[in-house]
């Protein structure tokens, strides 16, 4: 895979390098909430403009359904990227129309433009592959070399990630360099012991990710709402919390193999419960009681790990040599359930060894929950991704750098 830093020392000024970047944002009434992804792919842009390159910014940001929506413009993200960079950022208000081209083409060297949602263009998404390679061979006519640097999306099939690259001279940048990196870190000669934290709402989003990590780690932490499938499986009552009937014959598979294998599958021993899921808007204080994880109530729901499974959870992780820690254990948005979540975020900060926070909602909380981003060993710009590849799976952006 080519590096930034190879495309540089052949020069790129003069030359219209296109970074598909992740810029998608979560935006509250227009207003960016989180810039993490912004300044994660700005030290790539800042680079290539100080080289003298015509920066052409390319993202998706939400999931319009190929066609515009102002709901899901990337203005907001434009003009944030400018901030960081200090500088004015061109914003074209379309893909590949003609404010796309007429904003590249006045691009000066060392100008930075950022063209609009690539989904508002159907042939970025689009499962055909002659409808994709087409929005690809336009988006190439706005650059003379490509830049991939949006890992968060390198787990998708798209035209900007996946044809656009075969299409153009292309590197990857300095966020996907760190990102796979990290990754290696966490599948070829991992320090031991290896932990890996698993939250989140749904078991079926994890189950490959488990089946994979049985082989490979030592132990596995489970919470959030696909803990509660495991407890089921164990013959616990979990009242109306989030379950996946469905899903009960393969997590017993997993917890038998896990103890074959040796290694520790470790579930709540306590959990928060209430029988109504909290305001997330209003705040207003949570009815709930603590319970064992095999008391809950029949009529009411797990939206929290307790006190005894946080002391527990911390204890699995504080002689770590690396941790993976993705999903929150918790409905961390309402300050009554965040907890557990902050217990396993200090627990990281505490452990000696290797950490890694595997983006989406888990990077969120870190953030919302006021850690300082910088302590932990490195937090992913994508969750999804960052499964994808500890599954083994070949990723689309990436095997298209490679390429």
């Amino acid at each position: 895979m080519k590096t930034i830093d190879q495309l540089l020392s052949e020069g790129v000024s003069g030359k219209r390098v296109f970074v598909r970047a992740d810029l998608n944002v979560p935006l509250s009434g227009g207003t960016i909430t989180d810039d993490g992804r912004i300044r994660a792919v700005q030290p790539t842009i800042a680079k290539l403009a100080e080289a003298g390159a015509r920066v052409v910014v390319a993202s998706h940001l939400g999931r319009p359904k190929g066609a515009p929506d102002p709901a899901f413009s990337l203005a907001p993200a434009a003009k944030r990227l400018g901030e960081l960079l200090g500088a004015d950022v061109a914003f074209a208000t379309d893909t590949v129309g003609s404010s796309a081209k007429e904003t590249v083409a006045a691009l000066a060297d060392g100008q930075v433009a950022v063209i609009e949602n690539l989904r508002f263009n159907a042939g970025e998404t689009s499962k055909d592959d002659a409808e994709r390679g087409a929005f690809a061979d336009q988006l190439a006519e706005l650059a003379d070399v490509y830049v991939g640097d949006g890992f968060g999306a390198v787990h998708r099939k798209h035209a900007s990630v996946f044809d656009l690259p075969a299409r153009l001279p292309h590197a990857a940048g300095y966020l996907i360099a760190t990102e796979i990196g990290v990754l290696k870190k966490l599948t070829a000669d991992v320090k031991r012991p290896y932990v890996v934290v698993l939250g989140g709402a749904k078991v079926s989003d994890k189950l490959a990710v488990i089946d994979e990590l049985l082989g490979k780690a030592d132990r596995i932490l489970i919470g959030g709402g696909m803990a509660y499938t495991f407890l089921k499986a164990k013959g616990y009552e979990v009242g109306i919390s989030l379950l996946q009937e469905d899903q009960i014959p393969t997590v017993e598979e997993y917890m038998a193999r896990a103890e074959k294998n040796g290694v520790e599958l470790v579930l709540p021993v306590d959990v928060l419960v209430s029988a109504d899921f909290p305001d997330l808007k209003g705040k207003t204080p949570a009815d709930y009681e603590i319970v064992d994880a095999d008391k809950i109530p029949a009529t009411k729901e797990g939206l929290d790990i307790g006190p005894k499974t946080r002391e527990l959870y911390a204890s699995k992780i504080a002689d770590a040599e690396t941790v993976f820690w993705n999903g929150p254990v918790g409905v961390f948005e309402h300050p009554d359930y965040a907890n557990g979540t902050k217990a396993i975020a200090q627990a990281l900060l505490d452990s000696p060894g290797f950490t890694v926070v595997g983006g989406g909602d888990s990077a969120a909380a870190v953030r919302i929950l006021g850690f300082d981003e910088d302590a932990f060993g490195h937090i992913s710009t994508g969750g999804g991704a960052s499964l994808e590849y500890l599954e083994g799976k070949t990723l689309p952006g990436i095997a298209a750098l490679e390429g």
